[in-house]
């Protein structure tokens, strides 16, 4: 008979672990309170809890990415694999900030979260929790979403749906498996190593710019003056407005050794800078990095952990288009 698993919960606060209060849903409840309300769980596998953070997930920072990486990477030895609990509204970055700060694990580090409190009737916490730690016990490498009933690679999650339980989609990846009455179809197990490797270093001077109609160079003057890069999300597969300075901006910056990267606020199917005028120079003349099928949190996560690592133009373009976790998949060039 195979030994049972033996997994570490690791609370980071959410919705999941919310308590109504004169101020509103507020992260309360601890980690052993929420093993105690899916007691079945103690029949997948053996589970130890910290308490890491109790956070509204808004309030989570690039800190606390840098404190949950730590708190696997001090404990991996001792367990087979890793839940984390965490707020649905910024856990699509946390999960890719992990994939980089934590790469090619083995073992599985599964973060889910729920859409209503773990007290709720109507609450989907249980499910999902059960979910996260049926898969947490199978082999199934690397970090990962685990929300209704749905497995998500870790680079690849975006919340799309704000009150649904259906909250989170995978964006121009399939999904890695689905859960059927309590079981894991997996379609697609990760590429891992022997060992995982673990990255501390970010730099969270990266600014995100979302283009409007009609927006002129200033604020990207403003961001790219305070941080040491800037994703610009632009319109369908990629441009600036011509009139609008911001090329001039974009090739001052890179001048002054800045990264800038083009993305889209398209959510499906990616960009592709070379298509039409408006994008052709910034690709062929400036070298501005372009994010291909990535997901914007993808992008902000890999250029903090690739900030943190160097500052060569070279190694940051070679880093950038270097796939982690599956996170781009179009061919650079």
């Amino acid at each position: 008979m195979s030994r049972m698993k033996r997994i570490l919960l690791i609370g980071t606060g959410g919705t999941i672990a919310s308590e109504m209060t004169e101020g509103g849903l507020t992260p309360e409840l601890t980690t052993e309170q929420l093993l105690s309300q899916v007691p079945a769980i103690s029949g997948i596998c053996g589970v130890d809890c910290v308490q890491l953070l109790n956070l509204d997930s808004t309030n989570i920072t690039p800190g606390h990415w840098q404190m949950m990486a730590r708190c696997v990477q001090t404990r991996y030895e001792e367990y087979d694999g890793f839940v984390i609990t965490h707020g649905t509204d910024t856990m699509a970055y946390t999960a890719a900030a992990l994939s980089y700060l934590i790469q090619g694990s083995p073992k599985p580090i599964v973060l889910t979260g729920a859409q209503k409190p773990i007290g709720f009737d109507s609450t989907d916490s249980k499910v999902n929790l059960m979910d996260a730690f049926r898969c947490a016990a199978e082999d199934l490498p690397g970090v990962s979403i685990v929300f209704n009933s749905r497995v998500i690679l870790g680079t690849r999650a975006k919340k799309t749906r704000s009150k649904s339980f259906q909250a989170f989609s995978s964006i121009n990846y399939p999904d890695l498996g689905v859960l059927r009455d309590g079981v894991l179809l997996r379609y697609i197990r990760q590429e891992c190593g022997t060992a995982p490797v673990f990255y501390d270093r970010l730099d969270t001077k990266v600014a995100l710019l979302k283009l409007v109609p009609g927006v002129g160079r200033g604020l990207a003057d403003y961001l790219l003056e305070r941080n040491d890069a800037l994703i610009i999300e632009s319109f369908g597969v990629g441009g600036l407005p011509e009139d609008s300075g911001l090329y001039n901006c974009v090739r001052d910056a890179m001048s002054a050794g800045k990264t800038v990267v083009l993305t889209t606020q398209v959510e499906n199917e990616g960009s592709d800078l070379g298509v039409y005028h408006v994008g052709h120079a910034l690709k062929n003349e400036l070298g501005v990095l372009e994010a291909y099928d990535m997901t914007t949190e993808a992008v902000v996560a890999k250029l903090m952990w690739i900030l943190g690592q160097t500052r060569r133009r070279e190694e940051v373009a070679r880093l950038f288009y270097t796939p982690v976790a599956q996170d781009i998949l179009w061919p650079a060039g």
